[in-house]
C-alpha cells in the first residue's frame, strides 16, 4: 500500500490531493503542517502513522528554500522515498530542484486526474528503488495471471477478457493489465477503444525486457482504468516474438500488477503454452454449439496430457440461448466440468463491442452485465463467490 505524506496548511489543496488518491491509488493520505518542512527527515517520518511513507508531497505554501534543503537530506538518508514539490517553476527552479533530489514538480493548479498520474508514477519509482536495494518491507506478492482462451475462434473470447479486466479493475483500481497474446489478429485495442503508441513488439525487445519501469511506460490505459499491452500493428511481427519472450513478459507483468489478464489466440500455439507455465487461472470460453464444445473437449485433453491445466479452472458459456436445442447441463456432461458463468445472447454486448466500451464499463444493468460482473467477483479474495469456488452453483438459462 502506498502512503502519502502531505505538508500544507491549505485545505483546498488537501482536497485536490484526496480526490486524486481516492478510489484510484492504494494507501492513506496524512497531512501535517507546512512548518514541518524545518524538521529533519527522521523527525518528519516519525509523524507518519501506520504505513511506510512512499511519497512526500510538499504543498504550494511550503517555503521553497526549506523544501530544497529537506529534499537534499531525504535523498541522502531515504533515497527510496519520492519527494514531490508543488510549485510554478521555471527551468532554473526545475534544475535546482532535481539536483536537490526532488523527483517531480506538481503544478499548484493541477486537476485531480493530473495529480493522480504524477503520484502514481512516483509510487512506482519508490517501489522500484526498494526492490533494487532490498529495502522493501516484504517481498511483493506476484499477481494472479488469468488466461482467457478457446481452441476455436469466434466465441467472444476478447469480449470476455476485456470485460473481466474491467470488472477486476473495480476490485483492484490501477492494479489490472490485459495483455493481447493474439499476436496476429488481436482486438484488445479496438475492444478498449485504444490507439496504442507502443505494442507487445516494443515491449519484448530492448530496454523494456530488462526494466519494468520502461515496460510500464509502454502500456496504454483506457477510460476504464485498465492498463493494456496491445498486439502488434503488423501481423507479420508475430513471427519475431518467441515463446520465451512471452514468458518473460508475463512474469514481468505479474510482478507489477495484482491481476494480469491474457487474451490468447485461438488454438494451442507455442506462445499460449509458454504463458500457461505461469498462469494461475484458465478461463475457457465456449459457445453454445457442438463444434465449440467438441473443440473445448479436444483442447482440454491435450492440456491434460501436457500437464498444463492451471489450478484455477473456470468455464464461461457465451452467446447462450435456450432455444438452440442444448442445455447447460448437456454441456457440463460433455466437457466434464461445471459451467461457472452463462452470458446470454444480448444486444447490449454487441453495441458495447462496436463502441469499444466493455459492457461492465457501461451503466447498463441487464442479464449479461450481471453475469459478467458476478464472474469477475470469482477472482476477488474477499468475495463470497470466490470463497465458494469448490461448490458449484448450477447456472440456468433464463
Amino acid at each position: 500500500m502506498s502512503r502519502f505524506l502531505l505538508l500544507t496548511d491549505l485545505p483546498d489543496f488537501e482536497k485536490v490531493v484526496e480526490l486524486a488518491i481516492r478510489g484510484a491509488l492504494p494507501g492513506n493520505l496524512q497531512r501535517i503542517p507546512a512548518a514541518a518542512v524545518q524538521l529533519t527527515p527522521e523527525e518528519l517520518l516519525t509523524r507518519s502513522l501506520g504505513e511506510i511513507t512512499d511519497v512526500l508531497l510538499l504543498g504550494p505554501d511550503v517555503n521553497t528554500a526549506a523544501a530544497l534543503d529537506l529534499a537534499t537530506a531525504m535523498d541522502l538518508l531515504h533515497p527510496d522515498i519520492s519527494v514531490v514539490l508543488t510549485a510554478s517553476g521555471d527551468s532554473e527552479l526545475v534544475m535546482t530542484a532535481m539536483r536537490a533530489g526532488i523527483r517531480d514538480i506538481a503544478d499548484p493548479g493541477a486537476e485531480p486526474e493530473q495529480l493522480r498520474v504524477l503520484l502514481e508514477r512516483n509510487c512506482l519509482i519508490t517501489e522500484s528503488r526498494r526492490r533494487q536495494t532490498g529495502d522493501g518491507i516484504h517481498e511483493r506478492q506476484r499477481g494472479r495471471v488469468i488466461a482467457v482462451m478457446s481452441p476455436k475462434g469466434g466465441v467472444g473470447k476478447t469480449t470476455i477478457a476485456t470485460n473481466l479486466a474491467v470488472g477486476l479493475s473495480k476490485i483492484a483500481p490501477m492494479g489490472v493489465v490485459i495483455l493481447d497474446l493474439d499476436l496476429q489478429f488481436g482486438d484488445v485495442s479496438s475492444a478498449l477503444n485504444l490507439d496504442p503508441e507502443h505494442t507487445i513488439t516494443d515491449a519484448v525487445f530492448g530496454a523494456a525486457a530488462q526494466d519494468s519501469m520502461v515496460l510500464k511506460a509502454y502500456l496504454s490505459v483506457g477510460e476504464s482504468g485498465v492498463y493494456a499491452l496491445c498486439g502488434p500493428k503488423n501481423p507479420a511481427d508475430a513471427d519475431l516474438i518467441t515463446a520465451e519472450q512471452v514468458a518473460i513478459l508475463v512474469s514481468q507483468l505479474a510482478a507489477e500488477f495484482q491481476y494480469v489478464v491474457l487474451d490468447t489466440a485461438p488454438g494451442l500455439g507455442e506462445h499460449l503454452l509458454a504463458a500457461l507455465e505461469l498462469t494461475t487461472d484458465a478461463v475457457w470460453v465456449c459457445g453454445m454449439d457442438v463444434p465449440s464444445i467438441r473443440g473445448l473437449n479436444n483442447g482440454l485433453a491435450v492440456l491434460r496430457e501436457l500437464q498444463l491445466i492451471p489450478e484455477g479452472r473456470h468455464v464461461v458459456l457465451n452467446f447462450a440461448d435456450k432455444r438452440n436445442g442444448l442445455t447447460v447441463q448437456d454441456i457440463e456432461l460433455s466437457i466434464g466440468l461445471p459451467v461457472d458463468a452463462v452470458i446470454p445472447v444480448s444486444r447490449s454486448v454487441s453495441l458495447s463491442t462496436n463502441k469499444g466500451i466493455p459492457l461492465l464499463a457501461e451503466k447498463t444493468r441487464g442479464p449479461a452485465w450481471r453475469n459478467l460482473h458476478r464472474f469477475a467477483l470469482r477472482f476477488d479474495p474477499s468475495s463470497k463467490d470466490s470463497q465458494r469456488k469448490s461448490v458449484h452453483r448450477r447456472e440456468v438459462l433464463q
